[in-house]
């Protein structure tokens, strides 16, 4: 077998797996019931694999915290972005960056950091644009930004 899984320690997995299911379209797969500190919860999401696990410093196990550098966040396509988003602002998640569209990419787009300390980037693919059509996009609002 192969295959890729997500890997976050939280300060409680079984409250970061309710979050999570409250927002998205979770299946879980194990969720443990022990002593805080010791519970772990796995998940599939959209066809990924997470695996949850509490914070626990005996283990060397540290959940993200306020003020930390972010330099990793999962990146999420979702069907309807207004009302994942909702779900994720309504779940007490704070916005980064609200819905914003890029009509000439074919996107809309937004960011939100959950209370666990993890970033994440919601896409929703309005139109399909070419890897060839976003650069030159790109490059021309580069250029007319430089004049």
């Amino acid at each position: 077998m192969v295959g890729v899984e997500i890997d976050m320690v939280v300060t409680d997995s079984i409250k970061a797996l309710a979050l999570y299911e409250s927002i998205f379209d979770v299946v879980p797969v194990e969720v443990t019931n022990y002593a805080q500190g010791m519970n772990e919860a796995v998940f599939t999401m959209y066809g990924t694999r997470f695996h949850l696990l509490d914070e626990n410093p005996e283990y060397q196990l540290t959940a993200p915290k306020e003020g930390d550098a972010k330099p990793m966040w999962v990146n999420v396509l979702v069907a309807d972005i207004k009302d994942t988003f909702g779900r994720a602002i309504d779940a007490g998640c704070s916005e980064v960056q609200p819905v914003t569209e890029l009509a000439d990419f074919g996107v809309s787009n937004a960011i939100f950091s959950d209370p666990f300390g993890y970033v994440w980037l919601l896409h929703q693919i309005h139109r399909e644009v070419s890897f060839e059509e976003r650069s030159r996009i790109f490059e021309e609002q580069m250029k007319a930004g430089k004049e």
